[in-house]
This record gives structure tokens, sequence and C-alpha cells, in this order.
């Protein structure tokens, strides 16, 4: 595919990073007023949308396939806003998240400040990284394609993997009989993080939609990698396994369901 807009994707990455950046701002000034960090993981999928609908706005008067543009803004915002809308539900009632309050307690300097810089202007900068095929893909001239098909794809079973997965362990969590108890029921026993499994496919899906170019595929492929190690490595299932060791049956949930790639339970 030629043709491809790069000076045009290259000031769309400024709008991007105001977008993302505007978002983290307003969250950290609510959680301020608020005394609650937690609130940043709501501003995780909404900064990925706002970064999507700046996209599609400043991408108006280019040569980028409308369709793409089209479907590449339905897929982010619907993912993000749900994700805020789940994780806002969640948190609702709570006091501070433990990882927040832990990491506050040995910030050195001013507590909040610290909490502006390692949280919300990382996060900030994570969802301007992670969210570059789809600004990318607002700029592809062509019309939707074999690619941008098997992502949405991909991105659809993401999605269902993530929302039935929440809906399944909050519902498990509603019933006082299972507290204390470990959730591996439904598409928990096919893979100890159906919600984890899910952005993985969501952000693979949407690289794929922009697959078609090869120079533009090899610029973003950066993102779902990244996104892929934060979510087996880093402050997905790694962070959570390590919060879940020593609780009464867990060692038997590891040893017959997937740490992440769906499969059925392992016989007891």
């Amino acid at each position: 595919m030629n043709g491809f807009a790069w000076q045009a994707l290259a000031t769309n990455l400024g709008a991007a990073a105001g977008a993302a950046l505007g978002v983290m701002l307003v969250t950290f000034l609510i959680a301020l007023r608020k005394r609650v960090h937690r609130i940043v993981d709501v501003a995780w999928g909404l900064g990925f949308a706002a970064v999507a609908l700046a996209s599609y706005v400043m991408s108006a008067d280019g040569d980028g396939d409308q369709g793409r543009r089209l479907l590449l803004t339905v897929l982010t915002a619907v993912w993000g806003v749900r994700l805020a809308v789940h994780i806002g539900r969640r948190g609702r009632g709570h006091g501070e998240d433990p990882r927040y309050a832990a990491m506050l307690a040995k910030a050195p300097g001013h507590p909040d400040l610290y909490a502006l810089r390692k949280v919300y202007l990382l996060q900030g900068a994570l969802v301007w990284l992670i969210s570059l095929p789809v600004q990318a893909g607002y700029y592809l001239p062509g019309p939707l394609d074999a690619w941008a098909w098997a992502g949405a794809a991909v991105w659809a079973v993401g999605l269902a993997f993530e929302a039935v997965g929440d809906a399944q362990l909050a519902r498990f969590k509603r019933d006082p009989a299972n507290k204390g108890r470990i959730m591996d029921r439904g598409l928990w026993s096919w893979t100890r993080h159906p919600n984890y499994f899910g952005d993985f496919c969501v952000w693979w899906g949407l690289f794929l939609v922009v697959c078609a170019d090869p120079a533009v595929a090899a610029t973003t492929l950066v993102s779902p990698v990244v996104m892929s190690l934060l979510l087996t490595k880093g402050s997905g299932k790694a962070l959570l396994e390590r919060h879940m060791e020593g609780r009464p049956g867990y060692a038997e949930y590891l040893a017959r369901t997937s740490g992440f790639f769906p499969r059925p339970p392992r016989r007891r």
C-alpha cells in the first residue's frame, strides 16, 4: 500500500498525546478532591477512547478510508468505555486500592506528586504508545480488507472474554457463600485470566486492522507487544498471582487451569 501520510500521523501523535494527558490530569484533579487514586484505573480505558476520538477528528481531511476510521473509533471506544464503566462500578464505595496505598506509603517526598509521576503520567504515556496502531489506521488510504475484518473478529473474541469473564466474577463475588473461595467456574475454569486474555486479543485485533500496509505494521508492532508484556509480566497476570498466592485452594487451581491462553481444565 503506497502513499501513507506519515507527516499527518506525526501531527496526530501530538494530538493523541494531548488527549491522553488531558484525561490523566483531569482524573488526577478528581482523585485529589476525593482523596483516592484508584480512579486512575477508570481513566485507562477512557484515555484510549479519547485518543481514538481525537485521531478521528484530526484525520477528517486526510486520505484515510472512512470505513476504517469508523471501525477503529467504534472498536476502541466500545472497549475503553466498557472497561471504564466496569472498573468504576467495581470500585464504587471502596477506599484506596491496596496497590496504590502501599506505593504511596513508601513514596519519597509528596505522595500525590509521586502518584502523578509514577501512575498518571506513566499510564498516559502507555496509552499513547499502545494506541499507535489505532492512530496510524486513521491514515491508511485503502478500503477495508481481509486484515481489517480478521482484526475485528479477534477484537470481538477478546471483548467477549473480557466482558463475560468480568460478569461471571462479579456474580460469583456477590454470593456470600463464595467468600474466601477461588473463582474457578465458567471462563475462569479455562484460563485464570479471561479478562487479561481478552485485552490481549483486543489489542492484537486492533493491530491486525492496520496490517495491510507492511511499513505501518512494522512501525506499530511495538504496541501490542508492550500490551502483551504488561498483561503477562507486568501489572496484570504476574502481579495478581503474587497477590493470590497462599489462598486456600489456589495451588490446586494453578495445577488444573491454564495460566493465560484458554484450554479445558486438566483432570484432578
